[in-house]
């Protein structure tokens, strides 16, 4: 089986694709799998910045640092590079499928498509909130972490 590669997409990659890699990152670790994990935007405001510091402080008080995770934007390579992209919401989504290569190998869906009862939902972005949106954004991502666990470990 190809070793899974993951790649979480928001649109700056300073709140919710952060905070889904480090969600996945710490589920993926505790079930002892050995996949690629990352996280990127779609848009290319905040290349090179570190995430939002709400985005730190919620993971923080899940005992993980991402201070040292920096934004990105969506590379061509990345489309073949992965074996799954998965989208926080619909426009991102839509984005990433216009921009995808012929030869794009990766599966691109809506994380949240993995949580039964939520199909179809974006995480919420927290951005313009406060930090009652970066905990229910967390909520989202860890209950998405786990269905993705799971997944792959069926599927071996």
């Amino acid at each position: 089986m190809t070793r899974p590669s993951i790649l979480f997409v928001c649109l700056g990659n300073i709140c919710r694709s952060p905070l889904a890699e480090a969600a996945f990152r710490r589920a993926a670790e505790d079930a002892g799998l050995d996949v690629q994990i990352d996280s990127a935007g779609t848009g290319d405001w905040h290349i090179g910045a570190p995430p939002d510091p709400r985005a730190q402080a919620e993971a923080r008080r899940h005992g993980l640092d991402i201070s040292f995770y920096r934004a990105r934007q969506v590379a061509i390579e990345d489309y073949r590079r992965f074996t799954h992209i998965f989208a926080l919401d619909e426009n991102n989504l839509a984005d990433l499928r216009s921009r995808a290569p012929s030869d794009a190998s990766a599966r691109l869906s809506l994380l949240l498509d993995l949580v039964d009862g939520m199909e179809g939902q974006a995480v919420a972005d927290p951005y313009f909130g406060g930090d009652e949106g970066f905990a229910e954004t967390w909520r989202d991502v860890q209950r998405a972490a786990l269905a993705l666990v799971r997944d792959l470990t069926s599927d071996s």
